[in-house]
This record gives C-alpha cells, structure tokens and sequence, in this order.
C-alpha cells in the first residue's frame, strides 16, 4: 500500500490529468506501477523525472539513503511497469544504465534537477538511472484485431519480435567482446543489464500469454471440440516445456551481474527453437477455428445460438 501522503499524491494527479499541486506545483511526475519483486502485487508510486530528447529518465535516490528504493528492486524483478504520464497511461521496459552510458546520463538528470547530485552526495551507493522504454513492435503487427485469430496473430507477432530482439542484442554482445578479448582473456563478465531487463520482461510476457491459454481459451474450445483433445494435449505439454527453459533463463538472471553469459546464449537458442515449434504449431491448429470468434468477446449468446 502507498503512503497516505503518495496515496494523496496519487489521487490528486488521476483527478486533475497529471498535475500536482502543493509542494509539486509546476514539477512534472509520473505514476509508476512495478510488479512486486516478493509479492508479486501491483505497486503505484509517484516519481519526479527528467525528459532527455525521447528518454524518460528516473533516478533510483530514495532522497539519498543508503538502500534502493523498492520500486527499484520490483523492476530488477520485473522489468515491465505501467506508465502514467499525463492524461497517457503506457506500459515500458525499464533498464537500468549502465557504465559510461549512467555517468552521462545522470549528468544530464542533475543539470535538470540539481537536487539528485545533493542525493548522491548524501550516500555511498551509486544512484541508479533507469530508461523507461517503450517495448519495441513490429512494423507488420496490424494494430487492429476484428477477430480472436488476429489477436493472437498480434501476441504471436510481439512475442517473435521481442525474442528476435533479445538475441539480436545478445549476439552483438558476443560479437563486442570477442572483438575485445584476445587469447588468455579472463572469463567474460556478466551479461549487460540491457539484455536481462528486455529478456526478464519478455518471458513475463509469454508467462502471462500461456497461463491465459491454459485457464481460459484451452479448457473452453476442449470442451466445445472434443476431437481435439490430441492438439489441446500437445499444446499443454508444450507449455510445460517452454516453461521449463523458461525457468532456467530465470535462474540465470536472477544473479543481477553475475549471469553466465555463454549459458544464457545456449538457453536462449533453446527457447528460439521449442517457441517457435510451439508457436507454429498452435496456429496450424487453432486460427482457423479462432478466426470465427468476434474480438473483443461479444456479450454471452442466448439460447438456441451457436455457441464455440
């Protein structure tokens, strides 16, 4: 639960379309909901930020004391967050800078806002600057679903090109510190923060869309299609499996700077290969029987109508 002081902020800012007043009047803040990183619970809270160009920047300073605020922790957890900003209400991905890229970054937030640079003077941590990013879509994933075959078309689409993207961005990675390395280098070092924010965020993502699948759409079109109870078997069981890479890759990563880089890429290749079977699979099976389901789901039929 919120603060009764954040929760009045909060209140205040949904009531007048973002803007604060009292001892925010005329500052720019957002509402950010993290997942909590225990608890698994929504958590709101309302943070100052700094614009870079199209950066939205937060600084993790908990006013300069000498532990991470827990919203910083929920999205180490969980890198996916709500946005509100404004009248505007978006989902992101935030990631931590790292290295060269914070130190300047956080020069910027501080010739905004000096109080941050009072902040870090005040503690021995270094303040983190988190990038609120908006999660990449691609160009070809239509932004309309007439029925339940397009939608999941569109979650197919996004989830393919958020896993292209994480390998992309592993394998530049590879090819960065090869071109560093030379023979009898030490062991490479962990892998960057960039890439384990956008991987925790993409197997939340896919976590959601299979346990959906399996609570909602499977048991309702089993019992309606009773021949195919063969598909609805195998796609369970494929659930299991890419689960099951899944929790690997989330062990990995639970080690904030400590992940093994080589065994994540191994990891990773097994996951491009069982999703994109699963993934196939499902549509041959499922879209043509889907693409007779209105999106979003009508109201309940009445007796005497079809029902799926």
């Amino acid at each position: 639960m919120p603060t009764p002081f954040n929760q009045s902020v909060i209140e205040e800012f949904r009531a007048r379309g973002g803007k604060v007043g009292g001892p925010f009047e005329g500052s720019e803040l957002l509402l950010l909901t993290t997942t909590g990183a225990q608890s698994g619970k929504e958590h709101t809270t309302p943070l100052g930020f700094v614009r870079d160009g199209g950066l939205i920047l937060l600084v993790g300073s908990n006013m300069g004391a000498p532990r991470h605020p827990d919203w910083y922790r929920n999205i180490l957890a969980h890198p996916t967050v709500t946005v509100e900003l404004g009248t505007a209400t978006f989902e992101a991905i935030a990631v931590p800078a790292e290295g060269e890229r914070r130190d300047r970054l956080f020069e910027r937030v501080v010739a905004a806002e000096p109080g941050y640079g009072d902040y870090q003077t005040q503690t021995s941590r270094t303040l983190p600057v988190i990038v609120l990013e908006r999660p990449a879509h691609a160009a070809d994933i239509p932004e309309e679903a007439a029925s339940l075959a397009d939608k999941m078309v569109q979650v197919h689409l996004w989830l393919r090109g958020q896993l292209t993207h994480v390998r992309d961005e592993t394998e530049a990675y590879f090819e960065a510190l090869a071109a560093h390395r030379g023979p009898g280098a030490p062991p490479a070092p962990g892998l960057g923060l960039q890439i384990r924010q956008h991987c925790l965020a993409f197997c939340d993502a896919l976590e959601f869309h299979h346990t959906s699948e399996d609570a909602h759409l499977f048991p309702v079109m089993a019992g309606h299609h009773p021949e195919l109870r063969e598909t609805f078997d195998r796609l369970a069981e494929e659930h299991r499996a890419v689960a099951r890479i899944q929790g690997e890759l989330a062990a990995l990563l639970a080690d904030v700077h400590g992940t093994h880089p080589e065994r994540f890429r191994a990891e990773l290749a097994r996951m491009t290969d069982e999703l994109t079977r699963h993934l196939d699979y499902e549509e041959a099976s499922l879209l043509p029987l889907l693409a007779e389901l209105p999106w979003p789901p009508g109201p309940p039929t009445g007796e005497g109508e079809r029902r799926h």
